[in-house]
């Protein structure tokens, strides 16, 4: 039988850091998943992960045991993740013409008839991570976490350290910055 989460943790605080090697191989392939919803290239993933382990060793001593560990260290990788969309955040202007055809041709259909538009969904997701990238970071991470990860406001705000309340404001505004994005795209292709 396995060792639990807590006698991991308890053999580490003790000095026996090869203990921690499980944690990880037990919690790898989720802080993955996550990582991948924040940064598109492979070796960004990585930094993402391996930064999260690492910050999870340093601050091993900080984990009270009120949660379970899984839920501390998902914490640790949504705000590392958060971290990282901040540090790169660059001004990613994305104009029609980089639009792949696919990308056109669902915005087209989707422009004319919203309702009922199910085909092309590669394209939609492509275009949805298109404006995603162009979001601050604030708005990426509350619009990656309540829309696509569907958790509850309650749960976003203890992810992140925000209150319930700038969750729901941040949403709000993060909502309205993807309008404007997508009105932008449509009138630059269709004016």
């Amino acid at each position: 039988m396995e060792p639990s989460d807590a006698e991991l943790i308890a053999a580490v605080r003790k000095g026996d850091v090869a203990q921690f090697e499980p944690l990880i191989t037990r919690y790898q392939p989720r802080v993955f998943a996550t990582a991948r919803r924040y940064a598109r290239r492979e070796d960004e993933v990585q930094d993402i992960v391996q930064e999260v382990f690492i910050k999870a060793f340093q601050k091993l001593d900080s984990y009270r045991a009120e949660a379970p560990f899984e839920h501390w260290l998902m914490r640790l990788a949504v705000r590392t993740c958060y971290d990282f969309l901040r540090s790169h955040q660059r001004n990613r202007e994305t104009t029609i013409t980089e639009l792949s055809d696919p990308e056109v041709d669902w915005l087209e259909r989707f422009a004319a008839a919203p309702a009922g538009n199910e085909e092309g969904s590669s394209a939609a997701r492509a275009l949805i991570d298109r404006v995603l990238e162009q979001l601050s970071p604030e708005a990426r991470l509350v619009i990656t976490l309540l829309e696509i990860e569907d958790r509850s406001v309650k749960e976003i705000a203890e992810l992140t350290g925000w209150s319930v309340p700038l969750v729901k404001v941040r949403a709000f505004r993060a909502r309205a910055q993807m309008k404007k994005i997508l009105e932008t795209i449509t009138r630059e292709k269709f004016l």
